[in-house]
């Protein structure tokens, strides 16, 4: 640490911006057209030396607090850099064609240079704090030219994805407004710029097989809680069950895309809109909702069946022949296994209800003798704390004894 005090990382940058190109302390008209183009040949150089710099300055620090200390001090003062270069360029006079070429390389340079920290280093910043005005400018100048280009290049697939309509409409939104009506932070900047940095990485050269699109796995992967985005994913889930006239294989089917959805990657501490929702809460409450909604329909189109009735002599008999474990857990306690179970594929069934209608009978506790199964599932959903962490350590208990086999 000792050596980066010591030396000046950022000094060719900042004798540049406030000495060289600063129209109060030098005649820029002075500096020859040679001299100009060796600046900018010189600019992407030096963003390039400065990205493997604070690389080798990050790995070669052990301790959390110095290279969030670090971070941060390249982060402050490139944005301190990047303020000088707007007043020079607003100061400036001269109307010469390189000197704007100049301060355009300048400023798309700085702007990479605090991408590349904000993304690659983003847990040591404090990305609530808001952002200045000018690098709010200068980000949305850069995030437009970045998205006019995806928009111009994206493929055919993507383009015509719906839900590619609805990031265009949210970003050009963000960047064209001048009075948004919420405070930015880095966290936005850095949210969207990983958002169309991200998109314009899709690869949707093979033929898609799997249950979403490479484009739904990234906005799942970002948690983009778009109340539009989300909307438009539950319909198209619907539509997919809809296709189908059984309850049974609309079940299949939803169980399917549930089971997908589940198993996709999420990027931690990544949100669109901080102040909603994330987007795995409400799309995890839609095919909740939904599995509920099939398994009640089932269970109507079951009960029918079983309504013939036997008389009572031969139910006592089946009831004293019917032989039953003896569970030290409670009713809530065993649905929250059960549902567990069912939902890893542990359990396979035709439905969540046929697995608890087949199991529960065979179950008592000490203080319940016959149990209900659909009871037993329904309050599998709204379990309290407590029977989650009994559950949770029972089950902690088994692989303990696993282990000493």
């Amino acid at each position: 640490m000792k050596n980066i005090v010591q030396s000046y990382p950022l000094e060719w940058l900042d004798l540049l911006i406030t000495v060289t190109l600063n129209p109060t302390k030098t005649k820029v008209r002075a500096i020859t057209n040679e001299q100009f183009n060796n600046i900018i040949n010189r600019i992407p150089e030096e963003n390039l030396r400065l990205q493997k710099l604070i690389k080798t300055h990050v790995f070669s620090t052990t301790k959390e607090e110095e290279i969030a200390l670090l971070i941060k001090q390249y982060h402050s003062s490139l944005i301190a850099l990047l303020d000088q270069t707007l007043e020079n360029q607003k100061e400036d006079t001269s109307r010469k064609l390189i000197l704007k070429k100049v301060y355009k390389v300048l400023l798309s340079n700085i702007d990479e240079l605090l991408s590349f920290i904000e993304t690659r280093f983003s847990t040591n910043l404090i990305l609530n704090e808001r952002v200045p005005k000018m690098y709010l400018s200068v980000t949305k100048k850069e995030l437009k030219k970045k998205l006019d280009k995806l928009k111009s290049n994206a493929s055919l697939t993507l383009k015509t994805h719906p839900a590619f309509e609805i990031i265009l409409k949210r970003l050009y939104h963000f960047i064209n407004s001048t009075h948004l009506h919420y405070e930015v932070t880095f966290r936005d900047i850095f949210y969207k710029k990983t958002l169309v940095q991200g998109l314009g990485g899709l690869e949707y050269n093979k033929e898609e097989v799997e249950a979403y699109s490479a484009l739904d796995e990234f906005l799942i992967y970002l948690n983009f809680n778009s109340k539009a985005y989300m909307n438009l994913f539950t319909d198209h889930i619907a539509k997919q069950i809809n296709r189908h006239d059984s309850t049974i294989e609309k079940m299949d089917t939803l169980l399917y895309y549930y089971k997908a959805f589940n198993q996709l990657h999420r990027k931690p501490e990544m949100i669109l809109n901080p102040k909603f929702h994330d987007l795995e809460t409400v799309l995890g409450n839609w095919f909740t909702q939904e599995i509920l909604y099939l398994e009640k329909k089932l269970h109507l189109s079951v009960v029918p069946l079983q309504s013939k009735k036997k008389n009572p002599v031969e139910k006592q008999s089946i009831a004293k022949d019917k032989q039953k474990v003896l569970c030290m857990l409670s009713t809530d306690q065993m649905g929250l296994i059960l549902r567990a179970s069912d939902e890893l594929r542990i359990l396979v069934a035709k439905s969540m209800s046929q697995v608890f209608k087949t199991i529960v009978p065979h179950l008592s506790t000490p203080y319940k003798e016959d149990l209900s199964y659909d009871g037993m599932r329904s309050k599998s959903y709204v379990a309290e704390e407590r029977d989650k962490q009994i559950a949770i350590e029972t089950l902690e208990r088994i692989i303990k004894k696993i282990k000493e086999y």
